[in-house]
């Protein structure tokens, strides 16, 4: 429950940690009350991107950055039609916006949309717990939702529902299928399942001459291939690929087809899935613009954008035998060696954890959209 309250910097407000963990600062947005899955990113800018990112579903985002909000909000850079985290964490946001680009100032953004957010914690201090003690549910509480007893609060965070086992790429992906037309030259027809889709991902792909058809992921086998699609793309998306048995079935089904398969952070999972590997959930996740990421194929490292809690279960150290050839893990993370990459070996298919389509930066993967072209020309040749 939420009151999309301006000028609330005054109202004291309670972030609680399902451990018992506190900390109180002031309400910045909207002020009532939240819940959903703490988690951190450690992203210098982009918090427009983060904020309207629909894989931050449910989860309430810890900004590392002490400084949040400087350049206000536009109106071009938003990922989705809204903002789709849960709650939102600052230490010092900015008191006056100050870019050319902005329309409104982040906590206005955050108030209209009903968003509740805290000001003025110890963030560096939040997010050493989480590191330590991991991702964990957790409650912001602002006003009169404040005033309960820690006791009640935590009651509150404690039977509210938890991040593994959630089902949550029907609550993002679009209803009805729609299409973004290919700039210049219509080179392939691509058909991409909305997991929690990114405004940028079609857009990368239109630059390369990709008519991108978006369908729902309630979409059925014959609804991929009603489009005559040269490829197939799975998007990132929250919640548990090990709830999205749907979805990995299609993935299966393109598979057997043989049709080119790009897939993105939910999608590297979901093709996992396909592939008959296993996922789990990370102790933390990896979430913000500045994570490396090797490429084992050439042993070039990319300074990537992330924002998974969850990854796929795979062996860094041998090729893997499926019922779709052979599979290699082809990049890892360098902090914690997970894996951020799957390559089929008799099969057109590739996956990366991160997001190559970046809009805030960095833009070192951006060549895998490349990459997605050139599996398509080579299919097509071989079926000429």
């Amino acid at each position: 429950m939420t009151t999309s309250t301006r000028g609330a910097s005054k109202v004291p407000a309670v972030l609680v940690l399902e451990d018992g963990r506190i900390f109180r600062g002031r309400a910045y947005g909207a002020v009532g009350e939240t819940f959903g899955e703490a988690v951190f990113s450690t992203g210098m800018t982009g918090y427009q991107e983060t904020l309207t990112d629909p894989s931050y579903h449910r989860q309430i985002v810890v900004m590392t950055a002490p400084h949040v909000g400087n350049t206000g909000v536009n109106d071009e850079d938003d990922e989705s039609r809204r903002i789709w985290v849960s709650g939102y964490v600052v230490r010092d946001p900015a008191r006056v916006p100050s870019n050319w680009r902005s329309k409104r100032s982040l906590d206005e953004q955050l108030a209209d949309q009903g968003v509740v957010g805290i000001r003025g914690i110890d963030t560096r201090a939040l997010t050493r717990h989480l590191r330590e003690r991991g991702a964990m549910r957790c409650g912001v509480f602002s006003g009169e939702a404040a005033a309960a007893t820690d006791a009640e609060l935590l009651a509150k965070v404690t039977s509210s529902p938890e991040m593994a086992g959630a089902n949550l790429v029907g609550e993002v992906s679009t209803k009805e299928a729609y299409v973004v037309p290919a700039v210049g030259e219509k080179k392939f027809t691509v058909a991409a399942i909305d997991l929690g889709i990114k405004a940028m991902t079609p857009q990368r792909m239109a630059e390369r001459g990709i008519e991108v058809h978006v369908l729902p992921n309630t979409a059925s086998l014959e609804d991929v291939y009603a489009v005559n699609p040269d490829g197939v793309f799975f998007s990132n998306g929250p919640g548990d690929p090990a709830t999205a048995d749907h979805e990995t079935a299609l993935a299966q089904g393109v598979l057997e087809r043989r049709t080119p398969l790009f897939g993105i952070c939910f999608g590297n999972q979901i093709l996992g899935r396909a592939l008959g590997l296993g996922t789990y959930k990370l102790k933390y996740g990896h979430r913000g613009i500045n994570q490396p990421v090797q490429d084992r194929s050439t042993g070039k490292v990319e300074i990537t954008a992330q924002n998974h809690g969850f990854a796929v279960d795979a062996p860094l150290d041998q090729d893997i035998d499926t019922p779709y050839g052979r599979v290699r893990v082809a990049h890892v993370g360098l902090n914690d060696d997970v894996v951020e990459g799957l390559q089929c070996l008799d099969a057109p298919a590739f996956s990366v954890q991160y997001h190559p389509e970046a809009a805030a930066g960095p833009h070192d993967a951006a060549y895998l959209f490349d990459r997605f072209v050139s599996l398509m020309t080579a299919e097509g040749a071989q079926r000429a």
